[in-house]
């Protein structure tokens, strides 16, 4: 199955590198989206010659893997797997994502907690809020919405790559469950960050992550 790997990017200098290496490694084709980082993100993809796409105006996540959507689309990929550029994610289990699309899965959650149980953290209740908001909306439990970790089939790549009007992840899944796309998690196992900043390490920027992503799952996607 031809599979293109969407990486987002913003200001992973120290990451980068490393995980495109791992990539290498599996064969896999890639595509790094630089989200207008202002570190040395951009020279090092430019030095190195690494498949990817330079943004002129930070877009945020939503925008970014919407970019990376519509490449698939315009060049004939039929499944579309996204992981974070800040190497958490282990490029050993997108062979276990693109096995459940070749059985007819639409869109496949990489989750931490399927058969792990969830820690308690303020960060965790988040995710139990988020949970709970796509259960009431779509029926359906699901056990990682938050995981950046996921595969997404061909005609949701389309869908994607046309509609798309999502904050993140969690809302992406919703659509998909509300639509009647079939959806599955397996399990992976997620790194530390080992270099660099996460957004969500501003408490601010998950509150106002949080209140916009509640927002779009109850509201705006219907």
């Amino acid at each position: 199955m031809k599979t293109l790997v969407i990486v987002p990017a913003y200001n992973e200098e120290e990451n980068i590198l490393q995980l495109a290496k791992r990539l290498d490694e599996f064969s896999y084709d890639y595509l790094i989206i630089n989200d207008c980082s202002t570190d040395k993100t951009p020279q090092l993809l430019d030095e190195l010659n690494l498949n990817h796409i330079d943004l002129c105006n930070n877009m945020g996540l939503a925008g970014v893997t919407q970019t990376g959507f519509k490449y698939a689309n315009d060049y004939g990929y039929k499944a579309a797997i996204v992981i974070d550029g800040d190497g958490q994610h282990n490029p050993e289990y997108i062979e276990e994502l693109i096995k459940n699309i070749e059985k007819g899965f639409d869109y496949v959650v990489g989750s931490r907690f399927l058969v792990k149980k969830q820690p308690w953290s303020l960060r965790m209740m988040g995710s139990r809020i988020i949970k709970a908001c796509i259960y009431i909306k779509t029926g359906t439990k699901v056990t990682d919405p938050t995981s950046g970790m996921r595969a997404v089939g061909n005609n949701l790549i389309s869908d994607f790559a046309n509609n798309m009007n999502f904050v993140a992840e969690p809302d992406a899944l919703a659509y998909a469950l509300h639509r009647k796309f079939k959806v599955c998690e397996v399990q992976v196992e997620m790194n530390e960050r080992e270099g660099g900043t996460s957004f969500f390490n501003n408490p601010l920027n998950s509150i106002k992550f949080m209140i916009n992503l509640c927002i779009s799952i109850l509201f705006i996607q219907w």
